[in-house]
Formats: C-alpha cells, structure tokens, sequence
C-alpha cells in the first residue's frame, strides 16, 4: 500500500478527518515507517464546509481515488443518507473491483452501503446508526457491537474514535504488528482495543464496577504459554467461574478466551517479527501448544501463515538484538509493548 484518498464531502466531520491524516498522512520515516502519497480530495474541489463552523479548501478532485491502493470515507451528514453523491459511490465501486483498500469512519459506511458493495457481508457504523442502516440496507449484515469489521478488502468501523483502531488495523496489516504499535505509541494510543460497541452504551454499572480485573489481565499476559481456564482466572480474582465471566464481559466487551486469544495473536506476532525462534517454540510461549495450532489461529485471525507473516514483517538482525531482551528460560520479553489491559484502552 503506498497511496492514500481521504474524500471529504461537504458536512463532513473534523475529528474524524483528522485520525485519518494522523494515521496515514505523518511522515514517521525517522522511526523506519514508510511514508504513503497521502491526499485528501473532494467532488468538487475547492471549499468544502465541515459540519462545524470552519471549511477546507479541496486541491483534489476525484482522479486520484481511481488510483489509491486505500480509499477512506469520511462520515456524511445524516441528511445525506438518501442522496449519497453516486461520484463517490461510483468510486468505491470501481475500488473494490481493482482490489483496493476501503475504509469508512462512522456514518462513512453508509457510503459504501450505497454502492452496493456490502451486500451480502458485515459491517457496522456507529452504534446509534446501525438500525437505521440495517433497515435502509436489508442485504448487509449489520454489527452494532464492535469498533470495526473487515469484509474482504472493505474495513467498516464504528463512532469517532473507532475509526482509529479500523486505521492501525489496517496498518497491522500492511506493516505487521511493530510498525502499527510504533505508530500507535506516536499517537499515545492503544495498539488494540478489545470488545466493541457494547462498552460505550449507555446501561447499568455492573455489580462491583469499583473493582478492577487489571491486575487479572496483568497476570494473563505475563502468563501467556499457561493454560488459562476460567476457573483458574476466576480462582484468582476470588469469584465463581459464572460471576468472573459475567464481570469480564460487562468490563471489557468480550469473553476471557476471546480476549485471551487476542493477546497471544499478539505475542505471536511479537515473536515472529523479532526473533528467529521456531514455530514450535513460539507456539509454546504464545500459548497455543503446537505449531499447528498456531497456524489455525493465525491464519483465522490475520489470514495468513505465520511464515508467510515473518517473511513479511521480520526484522533485521540488529533490529532483534536491540529490541529484544531475555526473560526466564530465555523467552523474550515482549509483552511490555502490548497492551498491558484494556483499562486505559476503554476509559
């Protein structure tokens, strides 16, 4: 990936604008980052009014998103929902049929959803939204629960700042794991966020929300190549296996095993990327017992091999011995660069 079209369209929305030029229009090649040809453009070029009381003045018309290897679409006023500009459907059209990246923010789906391309497949908007685009998009499966799907080369994210965690996951993806935690520090952000949609409806606090389950969390990631029941999670934070999973999920958006096999993805990722150990033995310190195991989860999760990630994502030696230091039994210490717990990440 190495080009980029932001479309904005009149109305359009400024924080969310701004995390897509954040993410892919900084030049970050002082820290090894490949800089992409990052442009915004409009259908109309020239001054193009954000929903707030400012405008933006548009160089670009639509030429270059006939050409980007990354299309994203900012969100659209409400009042554009039943007129989208068939430019702009037109464009992701023929992006999706050359097997170009798309990426909406928030009502940015609704976009696509008008140019038909998400038939048939999931995606999601903000949460507040979602019935609505349900009901006007019958064909599409729409998930009101998670900050962002991917549906083939087509990436849907949620509200706002979800918008943010659909970029760095396309940046895992482009860049591999190192590079998208590189850039995520520069933003002080969360690599990942866990859970979804679900954490910011408004509903009751669950039982006992003064308490935390970080210092849980804290132990499973630093306990990774262990088998990590509930019941033994739940042994540790003093609660019936029952009530331990309810908590998570009311905590964190998601179930322990879920959250779990996120962080050694993770892992993997980390290991594959910054040393030379074997599959097995990665396997094992991941937590995924053997190598075919691996390979399952891996290639579910980020759909390919984990030697066709490595081929693709592995360091330099140098990088390696600079980046990596030992821990017990020679295992490599990397989970200080993930996410520690989803805590900060969901606050």
């Amino acid at each position: 990936m190495h080009t980029v079209a932001c479309v904005v369209q009149s109305g359009f929305a400024p924080f969310e604008f701004g995390l897509a030029c954040e993410a892919f229009g900084l030049d970050r090649s002082d820290e090894g980052i490949p800089n992409f040809d990052f442009r915004v453009v409009a259908p109309d070029p020239g001054v193009v009014p954000a929903n707030l009381a400012f405008s933006l003045n548009v160089d670009a018309g639509l030429e270059f998103a006939d050409e980007a290897d990354l299309v994203i679409i900012t969100p659209i006023p409400r009042e554009s929902w039943d007129a989208v500009d068939e430019r702009v459907t037109a464009v992701v059209r023929r992006a999706v049929e050359r097997g170009a990246w798309v990426l909406t923010v928030c009502s940015g789906a609704f976009v696509v959803a008008a140019a038909g391309v998400l038939d048939g497949k999931r995606a999601t908007t903000h949460w507040r939204y979602a019935e609505t685009m349900a009901r006007m998009y019958p064909l599409i499966e729409v998930d009101p629960d998670v900050l962002y799907v991917q549906s083939d080369r087509i990436i849907t994210s949620a509200g706002t700042a979800a918008g943010l965690d659909a970029c760095l996951h396309l940046l895992r993806i482009e860049l591999g794991a190192e590079a998208a935690n590189t850039i995520a520090r520069r933003m002080v952000v969360p690599p990942l966020r866990d859970g979804g949609q679900a954490q910011f409806i408004a509903r009751p606090l669950p039982e006992a929300a003064s308490l935390s389950l970080a210092p849980i969390t804290d132990w499973m990631i630093a306990n990774l190549d262990l088998d990590l029941s509930v019941d033994l999670l739940a042994s540790r934070a003093h609660m019936s296996p029952r009530t331990f999973a309810r908590r998570f999920k009311a905590d964190y958006g998601t179930t322990p095993a879920a959250w779990l096999g996120r962080q050694r993805i993770l892992r993997a990722q980390r290991l594959l990327e910054r040393t030379d150990l074997g599959l097995d033995q990665i396997a094992a310190d991941s937590g995924f017992g053997s190598a075919s195991v691996l390979r399952q989860n891996f290639a579910r999760a980020l759909g390919l091999s984990p030697s066709a990630y490595r081929a693709r994502f592995a360091c330099t030696p140098e990088a390696v011995g600079a980046g990596v230091r030992s821990t017990r039994e020679g295992v490599p210490d990397v989970a200080a660069a993930e996410p520690r717990s989803l805590d900060a990440a969901v606050a």
